[in-house]
C-alpha cells in the first residue's frame, strides 16, 4: 500500500516552484539530455521501478518507459537494466547510469557557480510577486 505523505511530498514537490538554471545538453545532431531525464533516473534509482518513478512524478508509465528508451538508445553502453517479473524492484542503473548522472549534475554545479552573481543581479531585480491574474479579470 501506498504511503499517503510520501504521496503527498511527491506532489508538493513537483508543484514547488523551481529556482535557477535549467541545463539541457545538446549533443549537435538533435539528441539531448536534460533535467527531466536526469529526474527520472534518480527517481528510478530511489525506487526501484519505471513504473514507481512514474507515478512518484506523476507521468505515465508510457511517457517514462519512452524517456528511458531514448536516454538508453542515445548512448553506446545501457543506462538502465530492467529485471521483468521483480514485483516492484524491477529497474536499477547501471554503473554508466550512475556516471551520467554525475556528469550531468556536475555540469549543472559548474554552471551555476559561474553564473552566481549574474542571477543574484537578476533575483535583485525582479518586481515584487503580485499574485497571477485571473482570465476575464478586469
Amino acid at each position: 500500500m501506498a504511503n499517503p505523505s510520501t504521496e503527498t511530498e511527491a506532489k508538493a514537490d513537483a508543484q514547488a516552484p523551481r529556482d535557477g538554471l535549467f541545463i539541457r545538453v545538446y549533443f549537435g545532431d538533435g539528441r539531448h539530455l536534460g533535467p527531466g531525464m536526469i529526474d527520472l533516473l534518480e527517481t528510478i534509482r530511489r525506487e526501484g521501478s519505471i513504473l514507481s518513478a512514474a507515478k512518484k512524478m506523476g507521468m505515465s508509465y508510457r511517457r517514462a518507459w519512452l524517456l528511458v528508451d531514448e536516454i538508453g538508445r542515445n548512448f553506446r553502453e545501457p543506462v538502465v537494466e530492467t529485471h521483468p517479473g521483480r514485483r516492484g524492484h524491477g529497474s536499477e542503473l547501471t554503473p554508466f547510469g550512475e556516471r551520467l548522472i554525475a556528469l550531468y549534475r556536475s555540469i549543472e554545479r559548474s554552471s551555476a557557480d559561474a553564473s552566481r552573481d549574474a542571477m543574484d543581479e537578476l533575483r535583485a531585480a525582479l518586481a515584487p510577486h503580485a499574485p497571477p491574474v485571473r482570465e476575464g479579470a478586469p
